[in-house]
């Protein structure tokens, strides 16, 4: 079972979602989408609780301040021993960055990127957080593969339609420049020919014959 909370601290509000148990952890550690964003205590036993970033936020981190709090206080919640603690830090990272091997016991991560690790720092509960995202919380049974398979469908169709999307105005270039190509040797031709008018003008005898020179100093 997978719990579902709806943080409002962020508008449009976003979803933060964490397993019930350390064998449903395992699940979210395999399933976890490229934009979610994982927490956990450090240091100490809690829940994995993970961040599903919304496009208007640009990063993981990029995270607004209330946002990260909201989701800080949450895993602390859901930390035995850290729920007693004040003074903790949360640990946060993309989901990309979870590393996990075989010798690992179940539930339990490391890092490719120790460097791509923030943290936040809690000084202490703040209960009107934790039950304002209790109120929203739901409780459902996820098919991971089948929603995988569901979002990979919808991330394709989005890049598909992107990719006709250039295809057309990379056309649409291709042919303008080609239009104004036509163009400059249209007018280059136009100029070429101005220039030989010009040139035969010059080079035309001004009279015909000796009588018209005659006639014309008459």
């Amino acid at each position: 079972m997978v719990l579902f909370f709806t943080c409002t601290a962020h508008d449009p509000p976003v979803t933060i979602y964490m397993g019930r148990d350390k064998v449903e952890n395992e699940e979210l550690i395999k399933y976890a989408w490229p934009q979610d964003v994982w927490f956990h205590v450090d240091k100490i036993s809690s829940a994995h609780v993970y961040l599903r970033l919304p496009e208007s936020i640009p990063s993981w981190d990029a995270i607004p301040e209330a946002l990260l709090v909201d989701c800080a206080q949450l895993v602390k919640a859901n930390s035995i021993e850290g729920n007693k603690r004040n003074d903790i830090t949360i640990i946060y990272t993309p989901s990309d960055n979870l590393k996990k091997t075989g010798d690992m016991a179940v539930g339990q991560v490391s890092f490719h990127d120790d460097k791509r690790v923030k943290r936040v720092y809690i000084p202490k509960r703040e209960n009107a957080i934790v039950n304002r995202l209790n109120k929203t919380k739901v409780e459902r049974t996820v098919d991971h593969e089948a929603e995988r398979i569901d979002r990979v469908k919808r991330e394709n169709a989005v890049k598909r339609a992107a990719a006709a999307v250039k295809k057309k105005a990379d056309l649409e270039l291709a042919e303008a420049r080609k239009a104004e190509k036509a163009a400059r040797s249209y007018d280059s031709f136009l100029n070429a020919e101005v220039a030989e008018d010009d040139d035969s003008e010059e080079g035309k005898p001004k009279y015909d014959s000796v009588r018209e020179m005659e006639e014309d100093f008459m």
